[in-house]
């Protein structure tokens, strides 16, 4: 595979995780620099991983994986982006925006966030098993660009966040939301 065709996947693997890093800053509010960072990790991390589990998988689970991703990223997705939706709809509107809801901080929630936006990768790691591809060089680019483009998400969040308050929240777990119906909807009529 040539470093061009791996920056490729790189990028397209993680533009979900971007509109999920964007929804997840925006949720924070008052997000660290370092805590994006620390968040970005998270999503670099897993997005890593997931191909390289993919991989060792083999052959034998590609069809399997490949038939329910898109129901558990669904499902993942889903959850969070509801916990994220009513945590920004219950909260008081203070001129502040008020506080982030500990549902769209949490580590469990950032955990959920990150698997459910790598379910893919995990498909993509068993289809690299059947190719002649190195592996690590291939999920080492993914997840350096993931985390890149995850902790930019996070930041760009931040300001959206703290200008815009619990609509941003709102905005956020809707788009997770939508992020998990739009990956069913494309793997069922695609």
């Amino acid at each position: 595979m040539s470093a061009l065709a791996i920056l490729v996947l790189a990028l397209s693997m993680s533009m979900d995780t971007f509109a999920a890093a964007l929804g997840r800053g925006a949720a924070a509010g008052g997000l660290r620099v370092e805590e994006a960072v620390c968040d970005g990790a998270v999503f670099g991390i897993v997005q890593a991983l997931m191909p390289v589990v993919g991989w060792m998988a083999g052959t034998l689970a590609a069809d399997y994986v490949v038939s329910i991703d898109h129901w558990i990223a669904f499902v993942l997705l889903g959850l969070v982006g509801g916990r994220m939706l009513l945590g920004g709809l219950e909260r008081s509107g203070l001129e502040d925006g008020g506080t982030p809801s500990p549902a769209s901080r949490s580590r469990w929630s950032l955990l959920l966030v990150a698997v459910g936006t790598s379910i893919d990768a995990l498909a993509v790691g068993v289809s690299l098993g059947l190719l002649a591809s190195d592996i690590w060089v291939i999920a080492g680019t993914i997840g350096a660009t993931t985390f890149l483009i995850a902790t930019s998400g996070l930041l760009a969040g931040r300001f959206l966040g703290r200008n815009l308050g619990r609509i941003a929240e709102v905005a956020g777990g809707l788009g997770l939301i939508a992020l998990g119906c739009f990956t069913l909807f494309q793997h069922l009529f695609a």
